[in-house]
């Protein structure tokens, strides 16, 4: 598929000014920045185009290139246009990403390693939302050396390589690549006397319990994240993120589809033809609801109670409960109740069974 043209992704006119192309840019950085869309990967794709787009056109030798002879120009000299990855783009960029959701950036740019969480719930808990303590082992600051991953009573040493800048500038031809230091993975210190408990890492696997607030609403699947929940990483950054995977387990009565609870309700051939008032049960513990079944209720029908299903996860509502009517056939008859089959099949004028047994029926009688 052919590339989309960069003034159009920004929507700006080809005319446009640094101000002009930075303000464009941070508008849609701000709207599909993968803090604000988690999961979604189009706008995981419209955010990597947009910062693709803004790193040529702020660039006046690549934005003449392009200007001259569109992407292909850029291929042809090897500018293959913006960063490829997160890593690259809020590094590339980290003045548009300033003051990001609140301060001091949206997104670190080096941050500990996130953690999974699997939550297995009941139908109901994930229905209404609940409160979960859990316990989860995951890295924590070393106590015997406080973090640093020197034995005690000795301190790291200053990168030969980086010289404590914890970055490494390579040149190729007329641009400067600054990247990590492969000697000190960026922590601008070496260690010379790892701890002896830590192994260097200054930091051990603990136990934690976590407190996990599950709002109403949520379904199979859903994913909760719990921020700074996550493990420090091994140069003092920052925590990650603790991920919360749902497990709803089945109900013995209700499924659920999106908002909607739908349950199966037996009735009799009699209540289906004079109709009922039937008790029908709803899915919050002890509340049940009559309900009026007219006269000539069809198996397969549906009846539907509105504001009784699953809460909306946005807090606006709730779903339906959707009732499908399903006529029992008896398995077993009494002899009234054979007699009077017989006669309202005669007065219907439907041929049935003939009603005298025979040999091999008296024998299962």
């Amino acid at each position: 598929m052919s590339k989309r043209d960069f003034y159009q992704i920004l929507g700006v006119g080809r005319d446009a000014n640094e101000t002009e192309l930075k303000k464009a840019y941070r508008k849609l950085a701000m709207q599909y920045h993968p803090d604000k869309n988690p999961g979604d990967n189009e706008a995981e794709e419209m955010f990597k185009e947009a910062a693709e787009a803004y790193d040529v056109l702020k660039d006046q030798e690549k934005r003449q290139i392009y200007d001259q002879f569109g992407h292909e120009g850029l291929k042809g000299r090897g500018m293959g246009g913006g960063p490829g990855g997160f890593d690259d783009i809020f590094s590339s960029f980290g003045d548009i990403f300033d003051g990001f959701f609140g301060g001091g950036g949206g997104r670190s740019r080096s941050t500990g390693a996130d953690l999974r969480l699997d939550l297995k719930l009941k139908f109901e808990e994930a229905a209404f939302g609940t409160q979960k303590t859990v316990n989860i082992n995951k890295r924590e600051s070393c106590d015997t050396c406080r973090g640093s991953g020197s034995k005690p009573g000795t301190s790291p040493q200053v990168c030969g390589m980086c010289r404590g800048s914890g970055q490494f500038i390579q040149q190729q031809g007329f641009f400067s690549i600054k990247t990590t230091c492969p000697t000190c993975n960026g922590a601008g210190k070496k260690i010379v006397s790892p701890c002896s408990d830590c192994r260097g890492q200054g930091s051990t696997l603990k136990p934690k319990e976590i407190s996990v607030n599950v709002p109403a609403g949520v379904d199979n699947g859903s994913r909760l994240r719990l921020r700074g929940e996550g493990e420090r990483g091994p140069n003092g950054e920052p925590p990650g993120d603790i991920y919360v995977i749902i497990h709803m387990q089945p109900h013995e009565f209700f499924h659920r589809e999106e908002y909607d609870l739908y349950c199966r309700l037996p009735i009799s051939f009699s209540q289906a033809a004079l109709g009922a008032e039937i008790e029908v049960p709803l899915l919050e513990e002890g509340k049940t609801k009559v309900i009026s079944l007219p006269q000539g209720t069809q198996s397969g029908n549906t009846y539907r109670i509105p504001g009784v299903g699953i809460p909306h996860i946005q807090g606006r509502g709730k779903g339906d409960q959707v009732l499908q009517i399903v006529i029992e056939t008896p398995k077993k008859l009494s002899k009234k109740q054979k007699e009077l089959f017989q006669e309202l099949a005669e007065i219907d004028g439907k041929a049935v069974k003939n009603k005298h047994m025979g040999f091999f029926e008296k024998l299962m009688s």
